[in-house]
């Protein structure tokens, strides 16, 4: 309900239409009645035309009621998801690493799309809904006993034993609800690592497996909604045979009243109170229904509350703009684990200085991807510090920060648009001449204008229309576009051909020309010319020099792992 703060006018609005919408439908049964007693029982003639233009007044105005508030309640309900949709995502886009290490991506995608979506019931669908129901019952109870008592108690008296029925019944679709809502997430976390991963499937064969797996976890979604359908097809059943039957019990009574000559129960008050019997507990009925959908929408609330009220962000508590880096970077006795009881770097400490490349080589899982996530604040530090040009890393506005550090990934990751806004990401500083002028500097001028519409070319989902190879290089001219003050390199010459690997080999000297660089490589042989190699082994730096000075050491474990590599690049080539 915070959320509707910025839209007063229109949730008063809605409120309003709700009460007059009440009013409306309780005048028109009472109309009808007056007709009754007034000029059919007395054969009247003069003036029914005019009640009858009045009674389609009243209807004419139950529409319009109808039409504003059911309009405006949606209206209502969707500004409202828009701004959680938007405060959603705006708040995962915070989170740190280690969030989206632990949370399932469909999962996340769930909760951002169709949980949210479900939280518009809350208002198009069940509070207001329901608000308007529970009036029309309130001012039918208020009209029934002032015009006549004796029949008013009977519809009172069941209406406990059918509240108590409604109460057990959203109970029981409350529970469901939760299921499917646990259900439909599954299925999309399911589906979506299916596809993205639809390569290895096939690949191994596994499309038999992937299938079975996906029938069973589809026979849950199956089952849970299967138990709504249950609760549903049990209670309405039973609301009806208890309408129905007050409603003969009513006629039966009123019916012997009259018979027995009571002045003050007639004909019409009787027919007139049949109308109300179906109003006074058609939105019983029907509130139980609404319920059903304001029970998902709570659910889904629930659901993406848990996520707005998760504080798993970087503390970004600090007051410096980062400056144009020059590159001086301090790890001092730097200690780190992705999980608190394991650590992954292990108090280590070095020094790159300015204009100089530095590359860290070691075996998998020494610690190596892990020095960029700390050097951007992707993950905080156990203990130790980082500085760069003196000033702690904290100290840095995050943001600043992280515009002056550019990253080339190993895996590359390219969003379904085109070359050029992959390249500036929408950055409006970044000029189409600026990128072509970067591209020809670099080298991958030739290849983007090669392809279709050349920077306008749409590479798709995560680049699928791009070779690995030619993913790298645009990641390289993303990179040197931003003007970093430091460059990081991951893995940014595997798994590609010769061709590009001498693309890439020639980017990677454009970019370190004159600039703080991080090179982090399996294959030693792209790294011979860096000023300073650090080698890592189980989180601890065990080796540095340069190329010369590591190969020089007897039983040197850089040595070993170069001319091993030599070796088997030897025979393989």
């Amino acid at each position: 309900m915070v959320y509707t703060a910025p839209y007063r006018t229109l949730y008063y609005g809605v409120i309003f239409w709700a009460i007059a919408l009440a009013g409306f439908a309780a005048a028109r049964p009472w109309a009808m009645g007056f007709v009754i007693k007034i000029f059919l029982q007395h054969h009247r003639r003069d003036g029914l035309e005019l009640f009858c233009a009045g009674i389609a007044v009243l209807l004419l105005l139950e529409v319009f009621a109808q039409f504003y508030f059911v309009f405006l309640a949606n209206k209502l309900g969707q500004e409202i998801v828009r701004d959680i949709r938007v405060k959603l995502f705006n708040h995962m886009l915070k989170f740190r690493m280690k969030y989206f290490d632990l949370a399932p991506v469909g999962q996340l995608v769930t909760r951002t799309v169709s949980d949210i979506e479900s939280i518009a019931r809350i208002f198009s669908q069940g509070l207001f809904m329901i608000l308007s129901d529970l009036l029309k019952m309130v001012v039918v109870l208020i009209v029934i006993f002032v015009m006549n008592w004796k029949l008013a108690w009977i519809p009172v008296a069941v209406m406990p034993f059918l509240l108590y029925v409604t109460r057990i019944f959203q109970r029981k679709m409350q529970v469901a609800f939760e299921e499917v809502r646990t259900q439909v997430a599954a299925i999309n976390t399911f589906v979506q690592e299916r596809v993205t991963g639809m390569k290895i499937v096939q690949l191994f064969t596994r499309e038999e497996t992937e299938a079975q797996k996906f029938s069973d976890i589809n026979q849950k979604h199956n089952v849970a909604w299967i138990k709504t359908i249950l609760y549903n097809s049990i209670f309405f059943p039973i609301a009806d045979i208890v309408s129905s039957f007050t409603l003969a019990f009513v006629v039966w009574h009123g019916g012997l009243l009259i018979a027995l000559g009571d002045t003050t129960t007639e004909f019409p008050e009787l027919a007139t109170y049949t109308m109300f019997i179906g109003m006074l507990f058609n939105p019983l009925r029907q509130i139980a229904d609404k319920f059903n959908e304001m029970q998902m929408g709570m659910i889904a609330a629930n659901r993406v509350f848990d996520i707005l009220d998760t504080d798993d962000q970087i503390q970004d508590v600090g007051q410096l703009e980062a400056p144009d880096f020059k590159g001086t970077i301090t790890f001092e006795n730097v200690h780190f684990g992705y999980n608190p009881d394991e650590e992954i770097i292990k108090g280590i400490s070095f020094q790159v200085v300015p204009g100089q490349t530095v590359a860290i080589v070691g075996a998998t899982g020494a610690g190596k991807s892990t020095i960029i996530n700390l050097l951007n604040r992707f993950y905080e530090l156990n203990s130790g510090r980082i500085t760069i040009e003196g000033e702690d890393i904290r100290n840095y506005r995050l943001d600043s920060l992280r515009r002056q550090i550019a990253v080339v990934l190993q895996d590359v990751f390219l969003f379904a648009d085109t070359i050029f806004n992959n390249i500036t990401l929408y950055d409006p500083t970044i000029t189409m001449e600026q990128v072509v002028s970067a591209a020809r500097k670099i080298g991958v001028h030739d290849f983007i204008m090669n392809l279709p519409n050349g920077y306008n070319y749409n590479v798709k989902e995560r680049g699928v229309m791009l070779s690995s190879g030619q993913r790298q290089l645009i990641a390289f001219l993303r990179a040197y576009v931003s003007n970093p003050g430091i460059l990081i390199l991951d893995e940014a010459t595997s798994s590609v051909d010769t061709h590009t690997e001498e693309l890439i080999q020639n980017a990677t000297e454009k970019l370190t020309e004159g600039r703080t660089s991080i090179v982090i490589a399996h294959r030693l042989a792209t790294i011979v010319k860096a000023d300073k190699i650090l080698v890592m082994d189980k989180g601890l730096v065990i080796e540095e020099g340069s190329h010369a000075e590591l190969l020089n050491r007897e039983e040197g474990v850089y040595r070993n792992l170069y001319y091993a590599q030599f070796e088997s690049e030897r025979q393989t080539g």
